[in-house]
């Protein structure tokens, strides 16, 4: 977590290296597949911050249909979210493909009732749907799911989301 903790800063290689390093331990690379897999959706992440999108897009078609078939949920929802972000980074970007990946991300976070992650999901799809002129969808998806939290509001991910929301609003005006 140090190494993403890197890559998220901007020191991508160094982070991403020490990721690698991480995932290639022994033990992890062969004898404990579930927590390897585990690995990866940071891995992936830290590759699209250092702008490694094939990368990163390789790393989590790996993972995902591992993660899903030993029924590793905890970061599944969040590794479909990223692929979504991943898709519309690379060159050029898939609206389609990423959408649909934001979709899973939704579906997987709302079955696990997962509220953070479903709300970074719907962030994610909330902004692609704003790009193609679709404000009021967006609002229309955010809105009900923001307004679940009743606490958090300190937090990146909420802040992130009412100003985003106030900006859908604003744009919805005459």
């Amino acid at each position: 977590m140090q190494g993403w903790a890197l890559a998220a800063q901007g020191q991508g290689t160094a982070g991403r290296a020490q990721m690698q390093q991480a995932v290639t331990t022994p033990g992890l690379s062969t004898g404990q597949p579930p927590r390897r897999l585990g690995l990866l959706v940071p891995l992936a992440d830290a590759a699209g911050y250092a702008g490694q999108v094939t990368e990163g897009l390789g790393l989590l078609a790996e993972a995902l249909p591992g993660m899903k078939a030993r029924g590793m949920g905890d970061l599944l929802a969040e590794g479909y979210r990223l692929q979504g972000a991943l898709l519309l980074s690379q060159a050029p970007p898939d609206a389609a493909q990423a959408e649909a990946s934001f979709q899973q991300a939704l579906t997987i976070a709302r079955y696990q009732q997962a509220r953070s992650w479903e709300l970074r999901a719907a962030m994610s799809l909330a902004r692609l749907w704003q790009q193609q002129d679709k404000s009021s969808e967006a609002y229309d998806l955010l809105a009900p799911i923001y307004g679940w939290f009743t606490e958090g509001f300190d937090t990146a991910d909420l802040q992130e989301a009412q100003v985003f929301l106030d900006a859908l609003r604003g744009s919805s005006s005459p």
